[in-house]
């Protein structure tokens, strides 16, 4: 991002100066497309306003529906505004109710929970049989590669289980 003192320089050189925009880059030490969009700025900022749609009219009738009915077809609600005098395409009411229509909520929570933490008590298979030096390296081992709040759970399992 530049600043609006670098970005009116760069308009001052290309408007009254007629830089090229190569010219500019290399004296302001910026990039190319960074000139570019510096003198492009104004080019979106006076768009016209989009015409009124044919479904315009029927909007509150559309909206009034949706919130009793959220699940009703679009096709049923072209059949309904029809009788009323529209005339536009049922693919162009579609598109409105598409995004007029109330997106469903979940119905539950989601767990947002770290691996093996709503478990409880986590098993560790470790290998090493009934030999007590062998089992306590493999533990070491385990809780060196989990997280700290893992480790207090952890409960040896031995393979004969």
């Amino acid at each position: 991002m530049i600043s609006p003192e670098t970005r009116v320089q760069i308009r001052r050189y290309f408007f009254a100066e007629h830089w090229q925009i190569g010219t500019i880059a290399q004296a302001l030490d910026v990039h190319p497309d960074t000139v570019r969009r510096a003198i492009e700025v104004e080019r979106f900022q006076h768009a016209e306003p989009l015409r009124p749609s044919m479904v315009d009219p029927y909007l509150p009738f559309v909206r009034q529906v949706l919130e009793q009915h959220p699940r009703l077809r679009a096709t049923r609600l072209y059949h309904m505004i029809r009788d009323r005098g529209y005339t536009g395409s049922v693919e162009q009411l579609r598109r409105v109710v598409a995004r007029l229509r109330p997106q469903p909520r979940e119905a539950f929570l989601r767990l947002q929970v770290f691996p093996a933490e709503h478990y409880g008590k986590t098993r560790v298979m470790v290998r090493g049989g009934a030999d007590p030096s062998l089992l306590a390296e493999n533990l070491r081992r385990v809780r060196a590669c989990t997280s700290h709040n893992a480790l207090q759970s952890f409960e040896p399992l031995d393979e004969a289980r």
